[in-house]
């Protein structure tokens, strides 16, 4: 599978083709289509990585007293049920 480096430098590959004077307008074409396929992976990949950059950097919640009553890090509701645990 490839990286997102591996996806950027295709993406990147492909742009310069399809701006070169030299390309048929079917190649150009071609070449958008899988532009388009790259830049829907990466975009997916990037929203699952800011996902993970909100729940690790969420800050603590905390009452008057200075109890933590939300650290931020819990990934799932205390009413949600997980693999028919809960009730």
């Amino acid at each position: 599978m490839a990286t997102f480096e591996d996806k950027l430098g295709r993406l990147e590959e492909l742009t310069d083709q399809i701006t070169s004077s030299s390309i048929s307008l079917e190649d150009a074409l071609s070449a958008f289509e899988e532009g388009i396929k790259l830049t829907k992976e990466m975009k997916k990949e990037i929203e699952k990585i800011e996902s993970k950059i909100q729940i690790l950097t969420k800050e603590p919640v905390t009452d008057q007293s200075g109890k933590v009553v939300d650290s931020g890090l819990e990934l799932f509701s205390q009413n949600e049920e997980i693999n028919g645990t809960r009730k």
